[in-house]
């Protein structure tokens, strides 16, 4: 069993926000992979299903993105899973746009998200980091990551999960390296 956890706010007047591309990570994964319905669950929603051989627990908190990690250990309690099984999908500022890499353990880089469940689970989960860019001075960030995509950056988006989607057997199998690359390779085409 894994968790899965795309970060982000609940609420309609979030959905398109930068700081959201966690819950649309998850949400393209749960259609691509005929999960089960969306239900309340761990102080957010979850939904259930494999990946290959691989069972796997979508969550997204509902518990605003400061106080993620509670979501995130009341699942792990629930599994009785370590922090080696959950997976963190969230923004990345220090990324370009639509770029996605993955790593194991590090620092938290201001965002609140990784803050609260490096709080709650400690720092050894593993992050699927997709780039949203710097809006170029630390002042204009909270409002940078609080704002919906461009329309001009929807098609680009779009086929961003749409790859990380396809390419989420990788990650089941726990392939980090294949995942990144053939990622970077459907964005190539």
């Amino acid at each position: 069993m894994q968790i899965w956890v795309g970060l982000g706010n609940p609420g309609s007047q979030y959905a398109l926000h930068r700081h959201n591309v966690g819950f649309m990570a998850v949400d393209v994964i749960a259609g691509l992979y005929g999960f089960s319905a969306w239900a309340k669950k761990f102080q957010g929603l979850a939904a259930e299903g494999r990946i290959g051989s691989e069972k796997i627990l979508l969550l997204k908190p509902e518990t605003f993105m400061n106080e993620s990690g509670r979501a995130i250990r009341a699942a792990m309690d629930f599994y009785k899973l370590t922090p080696y099984e959950v997976t963190v999908f969230h923004d990345e500022l220090d990324l370009a746009p639509m770029k996605v890499k993955v790593k194991r353990g590090g620092g938290t880089a201001g965002h609140n998200g990784l803050r609260s469940t490096d709080a709650h689970i400690g720092p050894e989960f593993r992050r699927v980091r997709i780039g949203i860019g710097h809006p170029g001075h630390k002042d204009r960030v909270h409002g940078y990551v609080l704002s919906n995509y461009h329309k001009s950056e929807t098609d680009a988006l779009s086929d961003m999960l749409g790859a990380i989607g396809a390419e989420a057997g990788w990650l089941a199998a726990d392939d980090d390296a294949r995942f990144m690359n053939d990622v970077a390779m459907r964005l190539t085409e």
